[in-house]
């Protein structure tokens, strides 16, 4: 990267007026300076990069802090790179300050300390996306940019105050930024909107994440777009939410959504935020198909049957209430039902199911060795001793076995007496219709109490891992003294330099403890600081019992639109999140649609409030003039043919024809596959097919306000 040597404004001709020096020299100088410092800045980032790189990886948290360093290098560098002089998105003047105060993606200082970005979400900045002319927040004026390929190719000024209307007249626009951004083409991938963030936006993006925050508005309104952009500043802001102490978790509505925003939080900086939808939480979520029973499903989508998952785990872990007599080499102890009793308590709340069965198991022993009081055997002999007895380890193996949980959820639907007693509330009709032939098929219904059963039990693999882990290093301290002992002996020098080898320390120094046994770990497993929820009107509340499992803290972000719920949504967002165990939640609604024309609108409203009355429409700010068109299917291949000849660039859809084969710039998806996702064009197929009642309301609504420019209705 070089200095700047040349404007970075690239105006067409038809804005000459806007490239007026008087305008523009001052941002050509300050680019000057960031362009500078963005040089200097990559080779200093460079610099300390391979110098952490090349420093000893250390152990414990001086590793995990290394890590985090080279995590933070690496990011930044490549944001710097990406961006360039881009990385300014605005400026605003103030009356108390000649000089304007430049916004970034990134803050950016030049070698002397003298600050030329400010980053967009330290709270000095929230006046460049806060400010309206009803609430200045003291600014006098505001300019944002528009970049095309590292060069300036428009940008607007907006003024506070009267008398600052002549000096920006030139850069005065009937439009503001964000408008005119509307009209531009969508990508397979979401836009970079930063620069445009609204005030009521923004005023979302930064409220503070204790609690739940719900997130409320109609399509078009920008709700993805608070929830990403608030995922990157809350990792900036709140010290709480840092990768070390949790990070944040954004769930979203399917894979296509993922897809179109995956380049969203990189863009911000933030490469580290965890993506994924609610099948993505467990590994039988890749194949699981949909319940085809709206019964069973309806059953299985409580918050109580996920909760039944306790009751079926306790129900392994009942202490034996007759005594025994255990036998050892030496003589025989008794072992009380008090006994058995206080090994089981000893496991500290909230540990899991397998694990707390070796914490159960060394208590018993210990007090079995207590009572045996033999001073003349070593606890060492006596433990290996009672660790052989047969009929112990069976007795102990029956009352805390170690458990699977997809044995355990499996066991629910195939014994009709273990699913009464787990979840009484049950009817006897209710039981039979939960029992199947294969318990073990799952569907996605099951996938909350598969994950709580995970959850409770733990894996039962890992006992089994830390018993071969701890053999690896075992076997490998007796090789090791073996070695020692040989050395030891061969040594003929006059200080026995080699005995040192007997000293604790340096032993231990010499097992290589990264050699032995390890599992991956699971990077969905939580616990999260925050979770963000996308579409969050579709969880059932067993659901979100598997979002509540990875944030203890309930720090959440919930955003969705009743109106567009497919199984409906009849109560309020606090009665349902307050059911399912969020108890604080702020409400914060979005009521402008910025995304979809009002001539989309004035067709999709009529279809969504015959099925809800009361649903909230957000209202449209654009118009683009161009009516919704009707026509018969017979046309739709002229109809994109049509667009794609006159449109170089943008993405259409056709919606509703499991037939019709995506070409290069057309998709073709389902109605419940459009969430969140945004087209120049869509086609609908058949909208009459998608369905009755609230869920064929709610699919053909959504699937209309999916349009940004034009949208066509087909029939057969």
């Amino acid at each position: 990267m070089s200095s700047l040597t040349t404007s970075a404004f690239d105006l067409p001709d038809n804005l000459a007026a806007k490239s007026d020096p008087a305008l523009v020299a001052d941002d050509d100088r300050h680019f000057a300076a960031v362009a500078d410092s963005l040089e200097h800045s990559v080779a200093e980032l460079t610099e300390r990069l391979d110098a952490e790189r090349m420093a000893p990886g250390g152990s414990g948290e001086e590793a995990m802090n290394r890590d985090l360093e080279i995590h933070r290098l690496t990011a930044r560098l490549r944001t710097l790179r990406r961006f360039g002089l881009d990385l300014c998105l605005g400026r605003f003047v103030r009356p108390d300050d000649p000089e304007p105060t430049y916004i970034g993606r990134l803050g950016l200082t030049d070698p002397s300390g003298r600050r030329l970005l400010l980053d967009w979400r330290s709270p000095a900045a929230e006046p460049f996306f806060g400010a309206t002319h009803a609430n200045p927040m003291g600014l006098l004026s505001r300019r944002r940019y528009r970049w095309t390929g590292g060069r300036i190719t428009d940008y607007w000024d907006e003024v506070f105050t009267a008398d600052g209307l002549t000096e920006h007249a030139a850069a005065l626009d009937d439009q503001s930024a964000f408008i005119a951004s509307l009209g531009g083409s969508r990508s397979p991938r979401m836009r970079d909107v930063l620069g445009t963030i609204q005030s009521d936006q923004d005023a979302i993006i930064r409220a503070g994440s204790g609690g739940a925050l719900v997130v409320d508005g109609g399509p078009g309104t920008g709700k993805t777009v608070v929830a990403l952009h608030r995922a990157a500043y809350l990792l900036y802001t709140d010290p709480r939410l840092g990768r070390h102490r949790g990070g944040v978790l954004v769930v979203g509505p399917h894979q296509p959504y993922l897809d179109y925003v995956s380049d969203v939080l990189p863009s911000l900086g933030e490469d580290g935020v965890q993506t994924c939808t609610v099948r993505d939480l467990l590994p039988e979520g890749r194949t699981a198909p949909l319940e085809t029973d709206p019964d069973v499903a309806r059953l299985k989508s409580s918050a109580g049957m996920v909760h039944a998952i306790e009751t079926a785990v306790r129900m392994y872990e009942e202490p034996p209430t007759e005594p025994m007599t255990v036998e050892t080499h030496w003589s025989e102890v008794r072992l009380s039902a008090h006994d058995w009793a206080e090994a089981f308590a000893v496991a500290p709340p909230g540990t899991s199911h397998n694990d707390a069965r070796e914490l159960v198991w060394a208590e018993l022993l210990t007090i079995l060795i207590d009572k045996h009081g033999d001073e003349d055997v070593s606890p060492d002999l006596l433990g290996a001793s009672l660790m052989q007895n047969r009929e112990l380890l069976t007795t102990f193996n029956r009352a805390w076995p170690l458990l699977d949980a997809a044995d355990v959820v499996g066991d629910l639907w195939s014994v009709p007496a273990y699913l009464r007693m787990c979840a009484p509330w049950l009817s006897a009709a209710e039981v039979r219709l939960l029992q199947r032939t294969d318990p073990q098929s799952w569907t996605t219904s099951d996938l909350p109490l598969l994950d709580a059963a995970r959850q409770r039990l733990g894996d039962p693999a890992a006992s089994r891992h830390r018993r071969r882990r701890a053999a690896a290093r075992a076997a490998e301290r007796e090789e090791m003294d073996r070695v020692v002992e040989h050395l030891i002996a061969s040594d003929d020098s006059e200080m026995g330099v080699m005995s040192m080898l007997r000293g604790e320390d340096l032993q231990q120094a010499l097992v290589n403890e990264a050699a032995a046994p390890s599992t991956d770990p699971d990077r969905l497993a939580g616990p999260f600081a925050h979770v963000i929820v996308d579409e969050a009107q579709e969880l059932t509340d067993a659901e979100w019992q598997m979002l509540l499992l990875r944030c203890p803290s309930h720090s959440f972000t919930v955003v969705g639109d009743r109106a567009q719920a497919r199984h409906g949504f009849t109560e309020s967002w606090r009665a349902r999140l307050e059911r399912i165990g969020l108890d604080r939640a702020r409400i914060a609604g979005l009521t402008i649609n910025y995304r979809t024309p009002a001539e989309v609108m004035a067709a999709a409203e009529p279809v969504i409030r015959a099925a809800l009355p009361d649903a909230n429409v957000p209202t449209s700010i654009r118009s683009t003039g161009v009516p919704v068109h009707h026509g018969s299917v017979a046309e739709l291949d002229s109809i994109l043919d049509t667009w794609l000849a006159a449109h170089s660039e943008g993405i259409a859809c056709v919606i509703g024809d499991p037939g019709f084969a995506a070409r290069p710039r057309v998709r073709s998806l389902s109605p419940e596959l459009v969430k969140g996702l945004e087209f120049d064009l869509v086609v609908l197929v058949d909208p009459d097919t998608f369905g009755a009642g609230i869920e064929g309301a709610v699919d053909r609504y959504v699937a209309m306000t999916r349009a940004t420019q034009r949208l066509v209705v087909l029939t057969s």
